[in-house]
């Protein structure tokens, strides 16, 4: 059976401030023109369709019509809801649509349920793991303490479960919208912390013969049967250096994998560039640049006058502008942002507790700082999906 696996549209998103819209409707047509030519079997999306609760009416409509190609087409799809997706909202109609081939899995009760599709060889079993709220779910898991590996691990038994129930040679596809370990993150997921703890392993995964991951935006390769397809347009610099793909999955008769790695549509490069700001309009090394994305750092020691206009007189598309001055780290001018760079809220919020009190917190207080965290996060979660 040939798979096609994609995940992390976020279909309503933009990039800085360019409308993506256009470049993901190319990619839909893209898609739809790949299921086709190389003669795909089923189409698996693993979450993050929308990149919001309640997306802009423009977005819907995009993924209707992502919804009537697939289907007219004749090939079945599956998909997951993401931690960005509205799972009840993704969910409505499932039913209905899923006559269609359109196979939506957003409930995490049904994680035991499959998909099952059949070509030559048998039984292909595909089992839907939407993102899962450690908070929300532990109670439908009947795990103990919420943490991303425990209600992972629970889902995935009922799908080892359900496995062994089914005639042998039954192959098996798990969608699940996670970060595992080993994944390289991007600037542009949100972050799903739980409890310290965002990554689970690969191992939770065993048992299956293909494990199609969504969430981190960076198509990778964690095992041979366990892969990120990464999404298929950039959403931050941080993905100047991605190759945006899908992965072309063929599933042989003994369940063995192989996949091919299929390139996406790219509206306009991405660029990071970095000097003063004499230097950067000077340099003939950037003439590469100057039709792309860019992000630029300053890295003058004063803020020149008109940067942003200078800059874009070179490199029109300049999106985003940085500074970043060259100074010693022991420099009081050194900003609060660059000092805060890369730490967690936790590690803020202890500092803090440090900074006012003289002594950083104890292991008790450590925890009543995760738990509110976390609570917090839930919380929003919640709120977010009631609109």
């Amino acid at each position: 059976m040939r798979l096609l696996h994609t995940s992390d549209w976020h279909l309503g998103r933009s990039f800085h401030r360019v409308n993506m819209l256009t470049a993901q409707a190319e990619f839909i047509g893209h898609l739809v023109t790949t299921v086709r030519e190389r003669a795909v079997d089923a189409v698996v999306v693993s979450g993050d369709v929308y990149d919001r609760a309640v997306p802009p009416l423009a977005a819907v409509e995009l993924f209707d019509d992502a919804l009537h190609r697939l289907a007219d087409l004749g090939v079945p799809t599956v998909m997951i809801s993401g931690n960005h997706d509205s799972a009840r909202r993704l969910g409505v109609g499932a039913g209905l649509i899923g006559r269609a081939g359109i196979h939506l899995r957003t409930e995490p009760s049904a994680a035991g349920t499959p998909v099952v599709l059949a070509d030559a060889h048998g039984d292909v079993a595909f089992y839907g793991l939407p993102y899962l709220e450690p908070a929300l779910v532990k109670d439908e898991f009947g795990v103990e303490k919420a943490g991303h590996e425990a209600v992972l691990a629970a889902a995935m038994d009922r799908v080892r479960a359900d496995l062994a129930t089914r005639a042998p040679g039954t192959r098996s596809v798990v969608l699940a919208h996670a970060f595992v370990t080993g994944g390289e993150p991007s600037d542009s997921e949100r972050d799903i912390t739980v409890g310290g703890v965002a990554a689970v392993p690969a191992g939770v995964f065993d048992g299956v013969d293909y494990v199609a991951l969504g969430h981190l935006h960076g198509c990778q390769t964690l095992t041979d049967r366990v892969r990120y397809s990464g999404s298929p347009l950039p959403y931050s610099f941080s993905e100047a250096g991605h190759r945006k793909s899908m992965w072309l999955v063929d599933l042989a008769a003994d369940g063995s994998v192989d996949a091919e790695r299929l390139d996406c549509p790219v509206p306009r490069a991405l660029a990071r560039i970095r000097g003063t700001l004499e230097d950067l309009l000077a340099d003939p090394a950037l003439a590469r640049h100057e039709e792309a994305w860019v992000e630029a750092t300053l890295t003058d020691p004063v803020r020149p006058a008109d940067p942003m206009a200078r800059l874009t007189e070179r490199f029109p598309h300049t999106l985003s502008l940085v500074f970043d001055p060259d100074r010693a780290a022991d420099d009081p001018a050194v900003s609060y942002a660059r000092r805060l760079a890369g730490r967690s809220d936790q590690q803020i919020a202890e500092d803090f507790v440090a900074h006012v009190r003289g002594a950083g917190p104890d292991a008790h207080e450590q925890g009543v700082l995760r738990e509110a965290f976390d609570a917090v996060r839930a919380d929003e979660t919640v709120r977010e999906v009631a609109r």
